[in-house]
């Protein structure tokens, strides 16, 4: 049986998707970004960005973004009845491995310190909206 399943805490979707579907014992999570939970997909609502009068980039924390991304990604897990720990897969996609990996390495290492699921990190072109961070999980539940 295939289930989906959407939260309220989370930021929107982006687009016309579940955050997360059930087969059998896997959960599989849409990706997932940092803009604020409960936020829709307005550019304001990404952590550690901001915007001066002209629409530019005044401030950039990448790390904000990383703690942001790992958070929602623990709403969305609690809501479909996961927890971080069921975590067995996670594919981490950055919009600049250069500046910012040593970074989410760092915040990665905090978050998953106990549980260690398989890890794969690629560099793409962009992301959906001027995130620099985007994370793709899977689930084994119980």
């Amino acid at each position: 049986m295939r289930k989906k399943t959407d939260t309220t805490k989370a930021p929107k979707p982006m687009g016309l998707y579940p955050y997360t579907k059930k087969a059998g014992n896997l959960l599989f999570l849409s990706g997932v970004g940092p803009r604020a939970a409960g936020s829709g997909s307005e550019e304001a609502n990404i952590p550690g960005l901001r915007y001066d009068k002209n629409g530019n980039y005044d401030t950039f924390d990448f790390e904000a973004q990383c703690r942001s991304v790992f958070e929602n990604v623990q709403l969305i897990l609690e809501e479909a009845g996961a927890t971080w720990n069921d975590l067995v897969d996670v594919t981490v996609f950055l919009t600049d491995m250069k500046r910012d990996f040593k970074t989410y390495n760092k915040v990665y290492a905090e978050y998953f310190k106990e549980n260690q699921p398989c890890r794969t990190t690629v560099e793409v072109g962009s992301l959906p909206s001027p995130i620099a961070i985007e994370l793709k999980c899977i689930a084994y539940l119980k």
